[in-house]
């Protein structure tokens, strides 16, 4: 004969049966999360190592590429340098070919005459109120004494009128009596050739119409050469 359990003590068992299930489930739950919790944890440590990585190969690309504009800017500057070297050697080079030309024809030509002649003169205006003139003064024929003596410029110049409407003045300068300062650059001794290069000052705005240059030996009163130079 099977004896039967009363309501209040199947309620316990119960009880404890559910007691038990929920217990195992919610243990079987908390290790599962555990285990969920490390994976996740070793992801995020992973990702965030892959992120440093990330950001010193970015700081590398970046100092690299900063290192290469600045590299490249060098290069332009260097070439742009080179360029303008190379026009100013070939502009030189230029001038020298025809200084040697005029060289050797001036070499052949004072065998043929003998005296002192004023050769290349030119002026041109160097700043508002400044012209630069230079020549070259050569001396023919055999020599064996140095040549000593000076020149003298007369500069003929307009200057602008002061008024509106106002015709333009002529203005003369003799240099070096008005400009004392330019003399040395006048000053001849040479035993075939002297080029001569100065400047002498003008009112602002004064247009050069005429430049005449005249060679003298020392103590004489008269000029052993005369050239004139006239602008349109």
């Amino acid at each position: 004969m099977r004896t039967r359990l009363s309501w209040p003590w199947r309620a316990v068992i119960g009880a404890v049966l559910v007691a038990i299930v929920g217990g195992m489930w919610w243990w079987g739950f908390d290790f599962g999360q555990i285990f969920n919790r490390d994976e996740l944890n070793a992801q995020l440590t992973s990702r965030e190592a892959e992120a440093r990585e990330l950001r010193n190969e970015m700081a590398q690309l970046v100092a690299r590429s900063s290192l290469l504009e600045r590299e490249l800017a060098m290069a332009k500057g260097s070439q742009a340098t080179l360029s303008r070297q190379l026009t100013e050697l070939q502009t030189e080079n230029s001038q020298l070919k025809d200084e040697l030309g005029f060289m050797k024809n001036l070499v052949a030509d004072s065998n043929k005459q003998t005296g002192l002649t004023i050769q290349r003169l030119a002026a041109v205006r160097d700043r508002d109120d400044v012209f630069r003139f230079s020549m070259l003064v050569v001396r023919g024929g055999s020599t064996s004494t140095e040549f000593v003596g000076n020149l003298k410029l007369q500069a003929a110049l307009l200057q602008p009128a002061t008024d509106v409407g106002m015709p333009l003045k002529s203005l003369s300068l003799a240099l070096p009596d008005e400009q004392p300062d330019v003399a040395g650059a006048l000053e001849l001794k040479f035993k075939y050739y002297q080029r001569v290069e100065g400047s002498f000052r003008a009112p602002p705005g004064a247009v050069l119409k005429s430049l005449t240059a005249r060679a003298f030996e020392a103590g004489q009163a008269k000029p052993m050469a005369t050239q004139n130079l006239n602008f349109p």
